[in-house]
């Protein structure tokens, strides 16, 4: 069977998407599947994929395409499945000497804007101008491209209409959900947020939500579920702050769990919330937990994101808000408290519509038969 590689930088060996999707899909196919990752540090084998990881991010960029290539000459692929342009263009190399396919799995904004943010006007549009014709590049040595939402068609879809694509969203296959559809208990609340503990990724706007919550029911019991932490120091400050001035009574803070169990660590919560700021890039992005919380069976509340419209009927199952309108967030949670019977009907339509919708095996087959045809 042809020999597949999966070549990523900045995510790891055990990405939920790169790892407990697409590569464990391919081996029940039987093809031979080893993944490279310059995230985590791990050699070895994980039910029989085979794994050279290392963890080099902060080595220059020679010397992480140099990885890269190495570790391509040693497996020879027939297919190279890249995460980022580094990846894409590492894997050149080796189509010089083999015919083979680079697939470009396109599933973050590139350029991002934490890229350049270290950098001052005008060089700031400098760097975007080179990481956004880097992303050109990649785009032109790739042959085939999957992209994770359609409004990450831009640019490479526009540029290189002619190359096949997929769309291939970031849908969970089922054995990796904890369902737990809740009955609102009278009186209380429990309130999820999870990933990074950041003013970009909207902790500040969940907080002044529930400020305004329990002025408006000051007998109400509000438990906060929190799971995550902070990446850089300036938003451990940030968030510490935040703690500081709100002095919320019931709340817990946990730290990021294993993929397999990540559904399990909020399955008591009632509303999980994804309340990122509202930008060019975030519009762009869909926050893929969504299709996690909807398969549990929880309720949301979401940024109105473009990427959300587009690809999730979240009326089915909550509410897009405006995320900085924190009066009117806490006024959502409280149609929930005052209908319970509105919040099972969400809490079941979750569920059901991943169930019908955005679950993993209603894509498997199209990713499998992308793979396939990009041999011929």
């Amino acid at each position: 069977m042809p020999k597949i590689l999966f070549l990523t930088t900045a995510h790891r060996h055990d990405d939920d998407r790169i790892f407990y999707h697409q590569a464990k899909a391919l081996k029940k196919e039987g093809y031979q599947i080893k993944i490279s990752s310059l995230s985590s540090e791990f050699q070895g084998a994980v039910d029989g994929i085979e794994i050279e990881s290392y963890a080099v991010l902060e080595k220059s960029i020679a010397e992480k395409r140099k990885i890269l290539e190495v570790i391509c000459e040693g497996y020879m692929p027939d297919i190279v499945i890249c995460s980022e342009p580094l990846a894409v263009i590492s894997a050149k190399k080796i189509k010089r000497r083999k015919k083979l396919s680079i697939i470009y799995d396109i599933t973050e904004w590139y350029p991002s804007m934490r890229m350049v943010e270290q950098f001052s006007f005008p060089l700031n549009i400098i760097h975007a101008v080179k990481f956004f014709l880097i992303q050109l590049y990649a785009g032109f040595i790739s042959t085939h491209y999957i992209i994770g939402e359609n409004t990450k068609k831009f640019p490479l879809a526009y540029f290189f209409p002619f190359k096949k694509s997929v769309i291939l969203p970031y849908y969970p296959d089922d054995i990796y959900i904890r369902q737990n559809i809740k009955t609102l208990k009278p009186g209380e609340i429990t309130l999820c947020y999870t990933g990074q503990f950041s003013e970009e990724k909207g902790i500040g706007n969940f907080f002044g939500a529930i400020d305004y919550l329990r002025k408006k029911r000051p007998e109400l019991k509000i438990s906060i579920l929190l799971i995550g932490g902070s990446r850089k120091e300036k938003d451990e400050k940030y968030f510490s702050g935040l703690l500081r001035k709100y002095q919320f009574e019931n709340v817990r803070i946990e730290k990021p769990t294993s993929f397999e169990t990540f559904t399990e660590s909020y399955a008591d919560v009632d509303i999980c919330f994804d309340l990122r700021i509202l930008n060019y890039e975030n519009h762009h992005c869909l926050p893929i937990k969504i299709f996690y919380y909807a398969a549990s069976g929880k309720p949301v509340i979401y940024t109105d994101l473009k990427a959300t419209r587009q690809h999730v009927d979240v009326s089915q199952f909550g509410f897009l808000v405006d995320p900085q309108d924190s009066y009117s967030i806490s006024d959502m949670i409280l149609r929930y408290i005052e209908n319970p019977q509105l919040y099972s009907e969400h809490a079941h339509n979750a569920r059901k519509e991943y169930e019908t919708k955005y679950n993993w095996n209603v894509i498997r087959n199209s990713f499998l038969n992308f793979v396939r045809k990009s041999l011929e």
